[in-house]
């Protein structure tokens, strides 16, 4: 072979080997993602199915219940529109509380249509929320002044 060919048996070798690396790392991606949905979304029954995935909102007054004796704890996640029931085993973070904002990852038990969270994550300040809380939340504030107006509502709090 001559030094020529060499030299572009190396270059397409290495162009082959970068894309190969690529689609692993894309792939790679595509299968961690986690999507962000609104608990209007999960009420209307559009979310991922068999995929973890994040819901948002504020945990609703009155709606935690902790197990004596133990890490379970569920409660209530609301987006101003339509209230989400959610279960929890673990240490929930310092600053969760009722009327605070939280995100929760976890994915739906289709038996229950409970929210099944394996991690928790509560706003670090009192000025901070996830954006996509926040716009979906604003969002809904907007579609319920409209609502009130007109007298329709279409969410079936569960």
């Amino acid at each position: 072979m001559k030094p020529r060919q060499q030299r572009m048996l190396a270059v397409g070798l290495a162009v082959v080997g970068l894309a190969i690396a690529t689609a692993l790392t894309l792939r790679a991606f595509q299968d961690n993602m986690m999507f962000f949905v609104t608990v209007t979304d999960v009420v209307a029954g559009e979310y991922p199915a068999d995929k973890n995935f994040r819901i948002g909102g504020l945990v609703v007054d009155g709606s935690i219940e902790r197990v004596q004796e133990s890490l379970e704890v569920s409660f209530r996640v609301t987006d101003m529109r339509c209230e989400m029931p959610v279960s929890y085993t673990g240490v929930l973070p310092d600053l969760f509380r009722e009327g605070q904002g939280v995100v929760a990852h976890g994915m739906i038990d289709d038996t229950s249509g409970v929210f099944v969270a394996n991690k928790i994550l509560a706003k670090h300040d009192e000025n901070y929320m996830a954006p996509e809380v926040a716009e979906s939340m604003a969002a809904h504030i907007d579609e319920q002044m409209g609502q009130a107006a007109s007298g329709s509502e279409e969410c079936n709090y569960s």
